[in-house]
């Protein structure tokens, strides 16, 4: 008997409905939301699956992966064009939306969409987290500069490496501006040592991907 899944999931539970080709809903209920809390609950059905359908989201790529790997059909839809689709069923809950996922994957209305290898999920994460800590350097740099205008002081245009210096050296003898801006400096150093490694890290995929070396020789872009 052909069977297939619609997997609602959210941060701690995801909610399963298991249909027929008929429309017949066989089993149904909530599993941990992790591949092998879900595939332990799709297990008793025996391996009768023809779809395993889910949404996009923030676990859906960890789930894919770890349901594909079981050995399960498993498929990741666009999210729009599924709550346009779910919309439209009344009482909109997490078991209603796992048996919505599941009768568009009995009848096929879906779209699928690309899921991401776990390489490049772990390229995208260190790219976003170097992204994250050059932001917060810069708000630190900048909060900074904007306090000590208001006092008069103009740090101008400094190297990163000298920033610091130049810091001290306007409030040196200001010892009540030394008390906020020196705990500043301090968290500044912190982030800047830590976004400066994740750069190193993000330089050395660079220089080891020919795809980016092939970019890397077009004029007028830097070879870092």
């Amino acid at each position: 008997m052909e069977c297939f899944v619609g997997l609602d999931v959210s941060v701690k539970t995801t909610s399963v409905c298991v249909m027929d080709a008929g429309g017949t809903i066989i089993r149904e209920g909530k599993a941990e939301s992790s591949p092998e809390a879900i595939g332990a609950f799709l297990s008793v059905c025996g391996d009768r699956y023809s779809r395993v359908g889910l949404e996009a989201g923030p676990l859906c790529q960890w789930l894919y992966a770890g349901l594909a790997k079981a050995g399960f059909p498993v498929i990741c839809i666009e999210t729009r064009h599924a709550q346009a689709v779910l919309s439209a069923r009344p009482n909109k809950t997490d078991r209603n939306d796992a048996r919505g996922i599941a009768q568009m994957m009995r009848v096929g209305l879906y779209r699928p969409v690309h899921v991401k290898t776990l390489a490049s999920q772990k390229i995208r994460a260190l790219l976003s987290g170097r992204r994250f800590l050059q932001a917060k350097l810069l708000d630190v740099e900048n909060s900074i500069r904007g306090l000590l205008r208001n006092f008069g002081f103009k740090v101008g245009m400094v190297t990163r490496a000298r920033y610091e210096t130049r810091i001290l050296e306007l409030i040196e003898d200001e010892p009540s501006l030394q008390t906020i801006i020196e705990p500043m400096l301090a968290v500044r150093r912190v982030v800047r040592e830590q976004y400066v490694g994740l750069h190193k890290k993000m330089l050395a995929l660079a220089r080891a991907d020919d795809d980016c070396l092939l970019l890397m020789s077009a004029p007028g872009v830097a070879r870092s």
